[in-house]
């Protein structure tokens, strides 16, 4: 049987007193969506963190595609095709969309960043960022100032500078975060298109978009991992509905 693109075995990190996560076993299969799901303070960030190498655990290890990767930060997690967005929004707002995402191909290829000379002048940074855009559904919107995107765009923005980087495995961490009905839909049906070709983790409390996107969930409650499974078979599971989903929730 192949190893698993993600193997993840006795995670740990505390906070002062609080275990932010308690010895955490995760496999995250090659070409599947998988969700982790949880009430506030679970750990979720903290182990998407921690994945993406942002967060040093205090014990166990994290495997990336058979190598282990425990000690590298997240620009050596980034190069081996390692990409995540964050809970808050996190791009350049004095910058066009198309600015943004050429000075993550930039980054990604290795070069200086020259901020005197705008990323999109060159060829090979445009030409890739702009295919990007086109990707998300941005295409249009190219020249507009970050800051002056919509909310959802913005989202948007911050996956299309992820995937400027090329990466094999997309860490998400609730991309439809404070988003109205009709833009949650547009950020699913990007991800739907996604999950054909990429690995994802996804963090979300948007069950709407965990039951249409996730192969798999796993389910947080204080720093641990209660269940993992199909969406129907975590729906149906007796101590998540409990802990997590509500007693009582049909399944």
């Amino acid at each position: 049987m192949a190893e698993p693109l993600v193997a993840v075995r006795g995670l740990s990190k505390s906070f002062g007193g609080l275990r932010a996560t308690d010895r955490v076993d995760l496999d995250v299969e090659d070409g599947e969506t998988h969700a982790i799901i949880g009430p506030n303070g679970a750990g979720k960030t903290t182990l998407i963190g921690q994945l993406a190498g942002d967060l040093r655990p205090d014990a166990g290890t994290t495997r990336f595609a058979g190598q282990d990767v425990t000690s590298l930060d997240a620009p050596a997690r980034s190069r081996l095709g390692l990409a995540r967005s964050f809970q808050i929004t996190s791009i350049f707002p004095d910058f066009s969309a198309l600015d943004n995402v050429a000075l993550a191909v930039q980054a990604h290829s290795g070069s200086s960043f020259r901020f005197w000379r705008p990323a999109r002048a060159e060829r090979e940074l445009r030409e890739p960022a702009l295919a990007v855009l086109d990707g998300v559904g941005l295409g249009a919107r190219a020249d507009v100032l970050a800051a002056t995107l919509a909310h959802g765009e913005q989202r948007q923005l911050e996956i299309a500078m992820a995937l400027a980087t090329r990466p094999r495995l997309l860490l998400l961490d609730e991309p439809v975060a404070g988003m109205g009905l009709e833009e949650t839909q547009r950020m699913v049906r990007l991800l739907s298109t996604l999950k054909r070709r990429l690995t994802i983790v996804l963090v979300e409390h948007d069950m709407d978009a965990v039951f249409t996107l996730a192969d798999r969930i796993s389910v947080m409650v204080y720093g641990r991992i209660i269940a993992t499974g199909s969406p129907e078979g975590v729906r149906s599971n007796a101590e998540v509905r409990r802990a997590y989903l509500g007693e009582g929730t049909p399944p």
